[in-house]
C-alpha cells in the first residue's frame, strides 16, 4: 500500500512539474495565443508519459473503484508539491523576478474575483480537459489525438477558465499564498471536479437511452 501511495504521489509530482513548466512558458511570452499553445507542453507530457494529473484523473472516477477515488487526494498533493518545487527554484534564478511580476497581476485578478465566478470558470475548464484527454485516448488518428490536447488546453486558457494545478503554480511563483488563496484553490478543485464528471455522466446517460 505504501509503495502504491509513493508511486501515485511521484506521478502527481511529475505532473505538477509538467504543468508548472507550461505555466512558465505562458508567463514568459508576450502573446497570449502563443503562450496558450505552448502551455500545452504540460498536458502533452502528462498524457504521453502517463503522469498523474488531478484534473485529468477526476474525469474517470466513475469508471473505477473506490481505491482509484482514494488515490485522487494523493495525486492532488503530488501536483501541489510539483508546482511548489518548480516555482521555488525559478524564483532563485534570473527569470524569477519577471515571472513573479507577471504572475502577481494574474493572481490578483483571480483573488479579486467572486467565489461563484471562480467555481463556474473552474467547471468549464475541466469540461475542456475531459475533451482533451478523452480525445487523446480515443481518437484513432495521430494528428487528431494531439489536436485534441492543443485545442482543449488553448481554449480553456484563452477563455480565462480556472485550472487548479496551473493556479497552484501561479500563486507559488507570485508568492501569494494565504488562507484566501488556499480557499480559492479548493474552490477551483471543486469546480474542476464537477466539470470533469459532467460530460462523462451525460455521455453515459445518452448511451443508456439509446440502448
Amino acid at each position: 500500500m505504501v509503495k502504491k501511495l509513493l508511486k501515485t504521489f511521484a506521478g502527481g509530482l511529475l505532473a505538477g512539474i509538467a504543468i508548472a513548466i507550461g505555466g512558465t512558458v505562458f508567463l514568459s511570452v508576450e502573446n497570449k495565443i502563443i503562450g496558450s499553445l505552448f502551455f500545452t507542453i504540460g498536458l502533452f507530457s502528462v498524457c504521453v508519459f502517463g503522469m498523474n494529473l488531478y484534473t485529468g484523473k477526476i474525469c474517470y472516477i466513475f469508471d473505477n473503484d473506490k481505491k482509484y477515488a482514494l488515490m485522487l487526494p494523493v495525486i492532488w498533493l503530488g501536483n501541489l508539491a510539483g508546482t511548489l518545487a518548480v516555482a521555488g527554484l525559478e524564483r532563485l534564478t534570473r527569470i524569477g523576478a519577471n515571472l513573479q511580476e507577471r504572475a502577481k497581476v494574474l493572481c490578483e485578478t483571480k483573488l479579486n474575483d467572486s467565489v461563484w465566478s471562480i467555481l463556474i470558470l473552474s467547471i468549464f475548464c475541466d469540461m475542456l480537459i475531459y475533451i482533451a484527454v478523452e480525445g487523446f485516448k480515443n481518437i484513432p488518428h495521430e494528428v487528431g489525438k494531439y489536436l485534441a490536447l492543443f485545442f482543449g488546453v488553448a481554449v480553456f486558457i484563452l477563455c480565462g477558465f480556472e485550472h487548479c494545478v496551473a493556479n497552484m503554480y501561479y500563486f507559488s511563483v507570485a508568492g501569494m499564498w494565504s488562507w484566501k488563496t488556499l480557499l480559492y484553490v479548493f474552490i477551483m478543485t471543486l469546480g474542476n471536479s464537477v466539470g470533469g464528471v459532467i460530460l462523462p455522466l451525460l455521455r453515459m446517460a445518452a448511451t443508456a437511452k439509446k440502448q
